[in-house]
């Protein structure tokens, strides 16, 4: 984790502190239902919560000095949580296992860690839609292959956005349920030494579902569908903000990132605005994407359990959350405060002296009796004039001068293919899709 792509919030739930808290509540409960059972004195669930009441600290500098000799975890904590709490801290941990210690917290700290980036995805999305209702019918060149293409409008391309990253929160959402379960079931998970009401119990008071079948470990396909989703979300990020980066060169400039006063652009040039923030958000979805790859790869795991998953989640849980938090947060950030410019976008749109309208004047000599490949021909030799004049010549006068053009063509015909706000009649129709 980089204190300077950390919030606090997401950045608490993986605290050292916060992790021991979930693993004193999984012991206290699953020793609670125990006393239910008959299997340990209610009185040491009691003992346990009762010393929690009046505990308000954990104290983690004590727990890893006992680690030092333990070179044990979970050992060196139920022993200073014995070492305070005293006899009755003996029932705890009976027929658990470590793993069902750490993988319960590890789904404990992913599911509040979406909790979280589901909120992220909300802000976000509220901001694209303003600015997408903002700009629903601002003319801009629709680029392919980095070429002009046929008129958009930039709320659409807002709207695309927004489409998308809706899209990542349904299946961020599915990747919550999907990560969110609860093994108590000792070693090999087989229940030997602890009833299943345990783990029920347990995952019912954090929020969780029981494992069906937790072979010592939660399955770690679950953990890498969930980090594979935190890619995809990063993938998109990364989609816009490169977008952005594109508008704001120097030669298009239809858009940039808010440039604050006093703000500075390069320690040699005193002109230069550049996007830092999207570049940034660049470099940070790139990390993001690279997490899930150990994810999958601890799929495989030898048997019932081994711990070559252990050292890569204590990685790849806290910075891939963390991460794509701040990262959520500084799109939100940019997409609310992104100046657009109207006027350059029509200026860039016109440059080209027509040749974004060449589809329409195709499709219409085609309907009215010329073939498919003259009526290409016909076009293109125009267009390409106009191209290589850098749109100095335009097409529609060239158009009209064509006289196999005209044959099929009237003037008034040729004109009524240059009509612009013919590209958005549809406009609406998207919108409706896109936000109901």
């Amino acid at each position: 984790m980089v204190p300077r792509y950390a919030r606090p919030a997401m950045t608490a739930i993986w605290e050292p502190e916060a992790k021991y808290r979930i693993w004193f509540e999984i012991e206290a409960h699953a020793t609670e239902k125990l006393g239910e059972l008959g299997v340990v004195p209610k009185s040491a669930a009691k003992a346990l919560w009762d010393w929690w009441a009046t505990n308000p600290k954990i104290d983690v500098e004590a727990i890893d000095a006992i680690e030092a000799v333990t070179k044990h975890d979970v050992i060196a904590f139920l022993t200073w949580v014995a070492e305070n709490v005293g006899e009755e801290a003996r029932f705890m941990h009976q027929g658990m296992t470590s793993s069902d210690v750490l993988d319960t917290t590890l789904a404990v700290q992913l599911a509040r860690s979406t909790d979280l980036l589901l909120e992220d995805l909300d802000d976000l999305l509220a901001a694209i839609k303003r600015r997408a209702e903002e700009h629903k019918y601002t003319p801009t060149i629709g680029r392919s292959h980095g070429i002009h293409a046929e008129p958009v409008t930039f709320g659409l391309k807002l709207a695309q956005a927004y489409a998308e990253f809706d899209r990542c929160k349904t299946r961020l959402i599915a990747a919550r349920e999907e990560i969110a379960t609860c093994a108590i079931s000792g070693a090999v998970g087989t229940f030997a030494n602890i009833d299943p009401s345990v783990e029920e119990y347990v995952a019912e008071k954090l929020g969780l579902k029981p494992e069906p079948v937790s072979t010592q470990v939660i399955p770690r396909d679950r953990h890498a569908m969930y980090f594979a989703t935190l890619a995809v979300i990063a993938g998109s990020i990364e989609r816009v903000a490169v977008e952005i980066r594109h508008l704001q060169r120097t030669e298009v400039l239809e858009a940039e990132e808010f440039f604050s006063k006093g703000q500075k652009g390069s320690s040699a040039m005193p002109h230069k605005r550049n996007p830092i923030l999207t570049e940034n958000l660049t470099g940070q979805a790139r990390m993001i994407r690279a997490y899930a790859l150990p994810a999958l790869e601890n799929v495989a795991l030898w048997h019932e359990r081994d711990i070559s998953h252990s050292s890569v989640e204590r990685f790849i849980g806290p910075d891939a959350t963390i991460t794509l938090d701040f990262a959520l947060a500084r799109l939100t950030g940019v997409v609310d405060k992104l100046l657009v410019y109207p006027e350059r976008m029509q200026a860039n749109m016109d440059r080209m002296g027509g040749l974004i309208h060449s589809q329409r004047v195709l499709l219409a000599l085609t309907q009215n009796g010329v073939s498919r490949e003259d009526a290409y021909r016909l076009v293109q030799r125009n267009a390409m004039k106009v191209w290589e004049s850098d749109g100095k010549l335009m097409l529609l006068d060239l158009l009209k001068a064509d006289e196999e053009v005209t044959a099929a063509l009237t003037n008034e015909q040729l004109e009524e293919r240059f009509d612009l706000d013919y590209h958005f009649k549809q406009v609406d129709t998207i919108f409706d899709r896109v936000f109901g």
